[in-house]
């Protein structure tokens, strides 16, 4: 070959390399919707939703994009989480009562007062639950990404609940799912589910008189507003479950899903929780400053409250059905195995 054909075959394939190259960088990401109900700002959930999308960029090199819709944007939770599995939007954060509405099993979590303490539902979801709730949510073509935080539930209303009596023909909003229609009645309260957009009008109308909340959702979004008398009686601690569409998922390289569990696992559900319970404080010292009143419920209190809606645990398991007694089986035996 003569030198003058090497040096215009070399510069040809040098051409393509450059070009392949820019072509590359031109490519865009795969952009992936995720919705969450969280009010924009003033909260952890935004940090910690930003953080993710600030790793997921730094993992996929680029390759992917998290385009987070906050304050319901996309709808309700209720409605959004229905979309996950359908693959109209792609993932989002769901508190557990949300969640129910997809895997039923869920609610079981959230039945008041069941848990001792933080420690004890923690040790049981990431030593004990993980693996099968992750097969329940596939089996509704959803990705189960992991386990974050909502906080604890408290009243919210214009009045104290201190007492099972309190709550003796309220009407009490909250979300759609047989845990909260089984405490109610137990309680002989009125449930009326709603949606998050609906709650703060819900207690302006007179809809609702009262409804569960974590302070890191009532004081950022304006609910303590209307509702301005906390009665800190943790109901439950909320987990929330980050959830995409199990298509959405499978249709990226493995490379792509690789780094977007890597991204997840940047932040674990023990650092997620802390950021989130570690606020809660700080929220409730800005809600008594704003003049609203706080009554909190003492460790006797709450084990009256507990008394009076402990029957409804085996009512909600059968009524839950499905595979609910083989998860609050598990539920059970992890209560047990975090004790030691």
């Amino acid at each position: 070959m003569k030198p003058c054909l090497i040096t215009s075959v070399v510069l040809a394939t040098l051409g393509l390399a450059c070009a392949g190259g820019a072509m590359a960088q031109d490519k865009k990401p795969i952009e992936l919707r995720y919705s969450s109900g969280a009010p924009p700002s003033g909260n952890p959930w935004v940090m910690q939703i930003n953080r993710m999308v600030k790793d997921v960029e730094e993992e996929s090199k680029g390759e992917l994009k998290i385009v987070p819709f906050f304050a319901s944007q996309l709808g309700s939770e209720q409605d959004t989480v229905q979309q996950v599995a359908r693959g109209r939007i792609d993932m989002g954060g769901y508190s557990s009562g949300s969640a129910a509405l997809l895997v039923p099993e869920i609610a079981l979590l959230i039945m008041p007062f069941y848990f001792k303490n933080t420690a004890e539902l923690d040790c049981v979801l990431d030593e004990h639950l993980t693996k099968m709730v992750s097969d329940l949510y596939a089996k509704k073509g959803v990705q189960f990404m992991g386990w974050a935080e909502v906080g604890t539930i408290d009243y919210f209303g214009k009045k104290a609940y201190t007492s099972p009596n309190d709550a003796k023909g309220i009407k009490a909003g909250g979300y759609a799912n047989k845990s909260f229609e089984l405490y109610n009645r137990a309680l002989g309260a009125n449930a009326i589910p709603l949606g998050l957009p609906e709650w703060i009008p819900s207690i302006q109308t007179g809809l609702i008189e009262v409804i569960g909340s974590p302070i890191t959702f009532a004081l950022p979004s304006g609910l303590t507003k209307v509702a301005p008398v906390a009665t800190r009686i943790g109901l439950y601690d909320s987990p929330s479950l980050t959830l995409m569409n199990k298509a959405a998922f499978d249709r990226l390289s493995k490379e792509q899903q690789d780094a977007l569990v890597r991204a997840t696992a940047r932040n674990p559900p023990t650092k997620m929780r802390a950021e989130v319970r570690g606020f809660e404080n700080v929220l409730y010292g800005m809600h008594e400053k704003a003049g609203g009143q706080i009554v909190t419920v003492t460790q006797e209190q709450r084990d009256v409250w507990r008394k009076a809606v402990e029957s409804m645990y085996p009512q909600l398991v059968k009524e839950t059905g499905g595979g609910a007694e083989a998860f609050f089986a598990l539920m059970e035996s992890g209560r047990k195995a975090c004790a030691k």
